[in-house]
């Protein structure tokens, strides 16, 4: 049984470091090369591709852009999120429960199922082909896994924390920003990386409320990107492209997955 399973999370890591690799390497080829001999090493490195892709292709303001709404929907979110989570995990109240079952079920509700009236109302607000409005709809959607993940969590800190807050003089507020929010770190910086790494990658809100290059963000502006090397054949730039915007993501998880995994865990025991 422990052969097996080592064999099958040989297999699991074989196809998510394999495909990455692969673009990696072609990301250091000339278009020929990936077409020639797609596994080979390159002959020469074509660090250009890089070059290209960030100045030329434009990926440097996508990234700009990801980053700025990724950023300030984070900045809203974990606070807000973070108080709603707290409020329904340590002041239960009459009809909590139907609230937190609201957010549970807004996290099984496709997006795409809101887009048009998403359009229509950004629209009517001025909001639409904004950072501000795509921020104001992120919020919006991330809020149901924040409020899930955080209210677990904070349902496994003592009690006798915010009581012992309380006899010193401690009001609501205080406790939860100088007290239960410090303790709830680990809870909030995996729900940031959650969020974080799928905000990142998002793509369908943004195709349809962005509308202009000024605003496209990363995702959208890979789209424009393949389509253009449909008829240049710069494969080269276009994997240098990928790997840009997968090595944030990578970089972002890869130093925090333990902690993330033992955070999870914790949230989920009652």
């Amino acid at each position: 049984m422990k052969v097996l399973r080592i064999l099958g999370l040989a297999l699991m890591a074989v196809l998510v470091v394999l495909p990455f690799g692969w673009v990696l390497l072609a990301s250091l080829k000339t278009s020929h090369e990936i077409v020639a001999s797609p596994w080979a090493l390159p002959a020469t490195p074509q660090w250009s591709n890089y070059a290209m892709a960030w100045r030329e292709a434009g990926i440097s303001s996508y990234f700009v852009n990801s980053l700025i709404v990724t950023v300030l929907t984070l900045a809203i979110l974990l606070p807000v999120g973070a108080m709603a989570a707290y409020v329904l995990a340590k002041h239960p109240f009459r009809g909590s429960k139907t609230i937190f079952g609201a957010f549970l079920g807004g996290m099984m509700f496709p997006n795409l199922l809101v887009i048009v009236p998403l359009f229509v109302l950004l629209s009517q607000m001025s909001l639409l082909d904004t950072k501000t409005g795509l921020i104001a709809v992120y919020v919006a959607y991330s809020l149901s896994f924040t409020i899930f993940v955080l209210t677990g969590f904070f349902q496994t800190l003592p009690d006798e924390l915010g009581e012992a807050a309380a006899l010193d003089g401690a009001t609501d507020a205080s406790t939860f920003w100088k007290v239960m929010l410090p303790l709830a770190r680990p809870g909030v910086l995996v729900v940031a990386i959650f969020n974080a790494i799928g905000l990142w990658n998002e793509y369908n809100l943004a195709k349809v409320l962005l509308q202009t290059e000024a605003n496209t963000t990363l995702p959208l502006g890979l789209e424009r990107l393949t389509m253009t090397q449909h008829y240049q054949s710069d494969w080269g730039a276009l994997f240098a492209a990928l790997v840009i915007v997968m090595v944030p993501v990578l970089a972002l998880y890869w130093p925090f997955r333990d902690k993330i995994a033992e955070t999870m865990v914790a949230g989920a025991v009652k």
